[in-house]
């Protein structure tokens, strides 16, 4: 007993954790009183493997083997007429070795790991490993990408990443900053504009470490929004229509058009009279932050991506990010849509003004294109959107500010936040667009038809009415 509580003292375990001992050569050690003396050289460790009897659950595999041999059973019945001796033999060591796991005696001898929450254990598990710090987890996805920067990317997902099929939520943050690589690397910029790898990944990381932590405008969505401009560009074959520091100008803004964003829209930042709003007199505080905070990356010399263009290029580049980028308020939606329309019957890719038009509108249809993807990529999004909305208009709320309405959780419901927002803002938008490039038509803006009929439905069921609407 004495031997025991110093076991679970050196372990730092509690009365009821269960212990498991090891040699250094990774052996199971008995616990016992008739345990050899160790020394530095053959010393033991100490692991606690579970926290009581109830907390064990049965290893995966072996419930894999229960149902494996069951589905035999079944087809021997149904070959032979009867379960064979062989197959009752096995059935029974199954049995046997699963009470054997279940008994007190035996769990040191489980490949289990302790895990202080309420959840069950099984092999299957890894151990609880420590909440890392913000620092730790950028260090760790840093790694990971540089690891993988080096591997090939399949050509099926290659393919995959030029359309608005892509599928974001199967790709954790280092594969995204990986995949953000392959389409600066396809586009030829890094041949073009003389960009170093090592600088091109310094610069995707450190506009992965500028995004926050809050439910929407997070480094996923700078994702999608690069992502869909890097489809637009290739579906529209707009290589052979734009130059190629227009299409660096796209794809960058896309990439920086949010960062550092704090989860509050500009109404927040102007009523709440935040630091962005007194610096930038309330005209777009975010999208002046976001442009700045780009700017300030690429004023580092490891992250510049610009370092090695001639002084004409960075201004042409700096001017059009800022446009690209202040074009993504949407205050300012009209204002731009309507200058597209005059221009659209008569759009001329050699007519400058005509060009910048048309950078804008790709980049804000690409900021607000989700409900272009497939319902199960887009409709997670939507719940993102509105958690960040309602957390904006619970502070509103506390701070006695105006509460801004579609924002207001007890105003809006999922289905009617985007009926009107497809009706009054995607489609007169994804129309135009389409107007230029046909092809579009089946790409974005039949989606976005069929997202429409989606929530109409929706909505109306939540109305208790019948039918189907068609926009």
């Amino acid at each position: 007993e004495c031997s025991c509580n110093l076991f679970r003292a050196a372990a730092e375990a509690g009365p009821h954790h269960i212990l498991k001992m090891y040699k250094t050569n990774g052996s199971v050690v008995n616990i016992s009183p008739r345990l050899e003396a160790n020394s530095e050289d053959s010393y033991y460790r100490l692991e606690v493997v579970a926290s009581d009897l109830q907390s064990v659950a049965m290893p995966p595999e072996l419930d894999n083997m229960e149902y494996r041999l069951r589905h035999l059973e079944s087809k021997v019945i149904e070959d032979v007429g009867k379960t064979s001796d062989i197959i009752c033999e096995l059935k029974s060591h199954v049995e046997s070795f699963k009470r054997k796991l279940e008994s007190v005696e035996h769990l040191s001898w489980m490949g289990l790991f302790k895990d202080d929450g309420d959840q069950q254990l099984s092999k299957s598990q890894k151990p609880k490993t420590p909440q890392l710090s913000v620092q730790e987890e950028r260090e760790q996805v840093r790694r990971k990408f540089l690891n993988m920067s080096s591997l090939q990317v399949t050509e099926e997902v290659r393919e995959l990443l030029k359309t608005p099929l892509f599928d974001n939520w199967q790709w954790e943050e280092a594969e995204m900053l990986v995949l953000l690589q392959v389409m600066y690397t396809d586009l030829d910029f890094l041949t073009a504009f003389h960009i170093e790898l090592e600088v091109l990944q310094n610069f995707l990381f450190e506009v992965y470490c500028h995004y926050n932590s809050i439910p929407f405008h997070n480094f996923q969505h700078c994702f999608c929004v690069t992502q869909m401009m890097y489809g637009l560009i290739w579906l529209t074959d707009l290589r052979n229509k734009l130059g190629r520091i227009d299409l660096l100008i796209m794809l960058t803004s896309a990439l920086c058009h949010d960062l550092d964003h704090p989860g509050y829209n500009n109404v927040y930042q102007i009523n709440a009279r935040t630091d962005l709003a007194l610096r930038y007199n309330d005209i777009s505080p975010l999208e002046n932050h976001h442009c700045a905070v780009a700017f300030g990356i690429l004023s580092k010399p490891e992250c510049n991506i610009l370092k090695n263009l001639t002084s004409e290029q960075y201004k042409h580049i700096r001017g059009g990010m800022i446009k690209c980028i202040l074009a993504t308020d949407m205050a300012r939606h009209n204002e731009i849509l309507n200058k597209f329309k005059v221009m659209q019957p008569v759009f001329d890719f050699t007519n400058k003004e005509h060009k910048e038009v048309l950078m804008k509108i790709m980049v804000k249809v690409s900021d607000i294109s989700n409900e272009a993807r497939p319902m199960a990529v887009a409709e997670p999004w939507l719940d993102c959107l509105l958690q960040e909305f309602f957390n904006q208009s619970d502070t509103e709320k506390l701070k006695g500010l105006p509460v801004t309405p579609f924002m207001d959780r007890d105003k809006v419901s999922k289905p009617s936040s985007q009926t009107n927002f497809i009706r009054f803002v995607l489609l007169p938008l994804f129309t135009e667009l389409t107007k230029l490039f046909p092809c579009l038509e089946q790409h974005i803006l039949e989606p976005v038809r069929r997202a429409l009929e989606y929530y109409s439905d929706m909505e109306r069921a939540s109305k208790g009415e019948g039918g189907s609407t068609k926009p």
